[in-house]
């Protein structure tokens, strides 16, 4: 019979998603066909599955590691915020729904339906099945509608490992205190806890380690240190890629938009030893020294476009042009660049019509259909094939679609201006082809070395490495039920 097991978090970016990343790969080296699941994420950074459909790209990345390709049921509800208070609803990868917070709890059988569904058909497939919750089971006034965390594990019968995050500071409190808060029957499907992210001796904390077993009655699964080679794989959660401070080289840009997505985008670039790459907040000036600007992704091309103006960056990329700079706009990014974003029938929020940056001579008209597909790409200027996705709505027009940033089934994609200096595409992972990043680098004369797909796998072994190393991964696959 297939097994189970579920890692929780006592709080959001305790390193979940890479612990089960970790043990996918412990697992597969060991022999078993194992499979990610996540019955609920919040992200706006998504991967196209192999069966046209979006999930989180953690997701994707723990397929990697289990050797498979990502599919819908590995992700069923996906959640990717659109305003402070909504989201899009996404389930087993179409969105079915924009929903206020307030209003979320309502859909919760529907969606629980679909969880258990999609986790019964990965059952059924798999010898082991590691699922990843969200949040914290802590937050107990979810409880009632959860179905990310013990309310999944409760309906699925699936056995939990706590995972705390010493670096935050208080996981003797994270740990206990979660068990003091919630309730028994959830408690008793807790088969025991692992401290994530120490920095220095792990023997350091061996009194504290024994405190959390004492007050619990836990089983402790072993202390991990800090994985310093986690910052080159693909992120989800957070902007900040930890990516190493360089000297020089070319400088890479990107605007760190309010609802930015997919800013996974930009990992392979930041793993080249002749690329800097700067993330920038809000609140900051373009640097003067900037090489190339990336607009990347959003979750709400409008909106973002009032927040970049609300940052003074219309007027930086203005200047940043007159000084003989480059831009590139991915995605809702290129829907920027365009002289207007147009969204008569509320798509996306509000009706209306907003004025572009005027740095492309087209025009984007949102609409309700979603596209969402793998590509293969040939780019027009070096004439090398590579590979991407698109994902997202909205139709871009214009004059400037005469000189396409690429071609796709023969078909035009993108736009460039006529200086060459601006360009913009719907194409998402692009930087991942190691010859297409190639030759995109070398028009500023920076030869591409990095191997981005290798090190991917390079970095998944060494994690798995890792837990071996520090973790009881035995008798954290034995905890599976």
């Amino acid at each position: 019979m297939t097994r189970a097991l579920m890692l929780q978090g006592t709080g959001s970016n305790v390193g979940k998603s890479m612990l089960v990343a970790g043990l996918c790969r412990a697992a597969r080296r060991r022999g078993l066909s194992v499979a990610p699941f996540k019955p609920q994420n919040m992200s706006n950074n998504a991967a196209v599955t192999a069966d046209g459909g979006e999930i989180g790209r953690a997701q994707a990345l723990q397929a990697l590691a289990c050797g498979l390709d990502p599919v819908t049921d590995m992700n069923p509800v996906l959640l990717k915020p659109e305003t402070d208070t909504g989201a899009q609803v996404v389930v087993q990868g179409r969105r079915v729904t924009t929903a206020r917070a307030q209003d979320y709890g309502a859909l919760r059988p529907r969606l629980m339906d679909a969880v258990l569904e999609s986790f019964a058909r990965l059952r059924a497939a798999h010898d082991l099945v590691v699922v990843e919750g969200a949040g914290s089971p802590a937050e107990v006034n979810l409880r009632p509608r959860d179905i990310a965390n013990m309310g999944f594990a409760r309906a699925a019968d699936v056995p939990v490992v706590l995972a705390g995050d010493i670096d935050r500071g208080g996981v003797i409190a994270q740990i206990v205190g979660t068990q003091a808060v919630i309730d028994p029957a959830d408690a008793a499907l807790i088969r025991g806890f692992l401290v994530n992210k120490f920095r220095g001796d792990p023997r350091l904390f061996d009194d504290g380690y024994a405190e959390i077993a004492r007050h619990t009655g836990w089983r402790g699964f072993g202390v991990l240190p800090w994985f310093p080679e986690a910052w080159r794989l693909p992120a989800e959660d957070a902007v900040e890629m930890g990516t190493p401070q360089r000297d020089g080289g070319l400088h890479v840009v990107c605007l760190a938009l309010s609802r930015i997505a997919n800013f996974d985008d930009l990992d392979p670039l930041a793993q080249e030893p002749g690329v800097r790459v700067t993330m920038l907040g809000p609140g900051r000036a373009l640097p003067g020294d900037a090489d190339v600007v990336i607009l990347p992704g959003t979750k709400a091309t409008r909106g973002d476009l009032a927040f970049l103006r609300a940052q003074g960056w219309d007027v930086d990329l203005a200047a940043h042009l007159r000084r003989g700079g480059h831009v590139l706009g991915i995605c809702g990014g290129y829907q920027m660049l365009g002289h207007a974003v147009a969204d008569p029938d509320g798509a996306e929020g509000a009706p209306g019509r907003d004025a572009g940056l005027g740095m492309l001579d087209v025009e984007t008209v949102m609409r309700a259909d979603k596209q969402l597909t793998r590509v293969a790409a040939t780019h027009a200027a070096s004439g090398r094939p590579f590979r991407g996705y698109e994902i997202h709505i909205g139709r871009t027009e214009g004059p400037d679609r005469a000189r396409p940033f690429a071609h796709v089934d023969g078909e035009p994609e993108g736009a460039v201006s006529p200086c060459g200096r601006v360009q913009g595409s719907y194409l998402h992972g692009m930087f991942r082809d190691d010859g297409f990043r190639a030759a995109w680098l070398a028009q500023f004369g920076v030869a591409g070395r990095a191997r981005y797909d290798a090190g991917v796998e390079a970095v998944l072994d060494a994690l798995a490495d890792h837990l071996e190393a520090h973790l009881d991964v035995d008798g954290l696959l034995a905890a599976a039920a």
